[in-house]
């Protein structure tokens, strides 16, 4: 413990969660009630989500995102999140890592998109030592030359999915990945587990915005009448 404590002397504060199996929307609601209303640093690891689900960013529009037709038929939930950010689709297999920190918990970090990605992807750099070749192109994380994470955006032509896409699970076991990734937070942050009741302070203070979209806001206006039937699959 006194090892432990000598190593955090310093290091802010960050309240590090790990979840199994949340939903994608409770997460994304707790993720947005977290930043509009607590004043402290949050790391929030969900392993796995309950269902196959579409999320889109919040400018994202769906006739020109998705396959529409495919969507409705397969009743495949589609999210619109409160943060920006490529399309992606989400299951079972998704880890979900989230920060959400205070701009003075980096020092000298500037709160732009790329700044922040560099930092992050420090993260993760020696977590992937001896077992790819891990960098930051734009703004995915990679390994040699093909994407595992980061932002949805990929602009290419006449190339195969699986040319620039990997699956972590070809270098390195769910468990090991999040263990790596606590143990990499831990060298930025002193981590505290919070309680209950610090999720509960912050469940009714705000109405967030990421929503399910109904089949009519996904373009479905000729079956108004079946609205909510995505909303009933979640």
């Amino acid at each position: 413990m006194a090892a432990s404590q000598a190593r955090n002397a310093g290091l802010p504060i960050i309240n590090f969660l790990r979840l199994k199996g949340v939903s994608i929307l409770q997460q994304l609601h707790l993720e947005e009630r977290l930043l509009r209303t607590s004043s402290e640093n949050w790391c929030i690891i969900n392993d796995e989500t309950t269902r196959p689900t579409i999320v889109m960013g919040v400018s994202g529009k769906p006739k020109e995102l998705l396959e529409t037709d495919a969507v409705l038929r397969d009743e495949i939930p589609v999210i619109r999140r409160f943060t920006g950010g490529g399309t992606v689709i989400v299951d079972q297999g998704t880890i979900f890592v989230s920060f959400i920190c205070n701009k003075d918990a980096i020092p000298g970090l500037q709160s732009y998109p790329r700044p922040i990605m560099s930092w992050s992807s420090l993260i993760y750099k020696n977590m992937f030592q001896g077992i790819g070749e891990f960098g930051l192109r734009e703004n995915d994380y990679v390994l040699g030359n093909r994407k595992f994470g980061g932002n949805a955006q990929s602009i290419t032509k006449n190339r195969n999915h699986v040319e620039f896409i990997c699956r972590l699970k070809e270098f390195m076991s769910r468990s090991d990945f999040i263990n790596g990734t606590t143990d990499a937070v831990a060298a930025y942050f002193a981590l505290r587990s919070p309680d209950a009741d610090d999720i509960q302070n912050h469940s009714s203070q705000f109405e967030p915005s990421s929503k399910l979209l109904t089949r009519q806001e996904l373009g479905d206006e000729a079956s108004i009448d079946l609205v909510g039937t995505v909303s009933q699959a979640l």
